[in-house]
């Protein structure tokens, strides 16, 4: 572990002038900066929305934070452990997966389920993939909390979309990672199943000591959350605490009009 930048385990993330850019576009020869100087940190044990216009970097930032992508510049830590310091050589691929599968837990809008394997299969997934020991009845418990105690031989087809989320953040819980990622997991859900999957993603922080950061679109998913933290043009563009689907909209609303004049 390299531990020369001084941490605390009261924060579970932090990001210091992260930059990441794509491109040049083909046409206009100019590069996309996705993210641009992100300096960020968020507590341990919090709710954190992400939310921004489309393209404003809100997914770019998740996979930085998580390791998915590789950021240009800056230096990421999850959990106190420094992922990515521009400053050092990077961290080959194979430690980077094995921090994934230990520290970190994802939870995406498409699910990502294996339709060949069962509700308990896809949930001890990253256990096998990570070599650890599976604990059957923690995996039953924590299917149970989720709702599915009673789908554990039943495959994705079986399910409606709203347990294959359940599943899915069942499989994120089952390592006990530090911080839980999910990108717009509410987004192919009806109205019923988007607030099941919210109050599980609150319970893994109030009960279990969890860290989520979520990216979505949506004011009322992001009032479930203790924060907001908003960008625009890969910039972060505002902070809003104890969140209201109301004052989530309206801020949205003038996100554009805070960059365009530096407020």
């Amino acid at each position: 572990m390299r531990t020369d930048h001084a941490h605390t385990r009261t924060e579970a993330l932090r990001l210091v002038k992260v930059t990441k850019t794509y491109g040049p576009r083909a046409a206009e020869g100019a590069t996309i900066r996705a993210l641009d100087d992100i300096t960020l940190a968020l507590p341990t044990g919090t709710f954190t929305a992400v939310m921004g216009p489309s393209g404003s970097g809100k997914s770019t930032l998740l996979h930085c934070a998580a390791g998915l992508d590789r950021p240009d510049n800056g230096l990421v830590m999850v959990d106190g452990e420094e992922l990515t310091d521009s400053t050092r050589a990077p961290r080959s691929e194979a430690a980077l997966t094995k921090f994934r599968r230990t520290r970190v837990g994802f939870v995406f809008q498409q699910y990502n389920l294996l339709p060949t394997l069962t509700v308990a299969q896809n949930t001890i997934l990253p256990l096998k993939l990570a070599g650890r020991r599976v604990n059957r009845a923690r995996v039953e418990e924590i299917l149970t909390q989720v709702g599915l105690g009673d789908r554990l031989g039943h495959r994705p087809d079986q399910l409606s979309g709203g347990q294959r989320q359940r599943v899915a953040i069942a499989r994120a819980l089952v390592t006990e990672p530090s911080v839980i990622f999910a990108d717009e997991p509410t987004g192919a859900l009806d109205t019923r199943s988007a607030r099941d999957v919210l109050r599980l993603l609150r319970e893994a922080v109030r009960a279990h000591g969890r860290t989520v950061v979520m990216v979505t679109h949506d004011p009322v998913a992001a009032s479930y959350a203790d924060a907001v933290q908003f960008l625009a043009d890969g910039r972060l563009a505002g902070h809003l605490p104890a969140p209201t689907a109301d004052a989530v909209a309206e801020r949205l609303a003038h996100l554009g009009d805070d960059v365009r004049t530096g407020a």
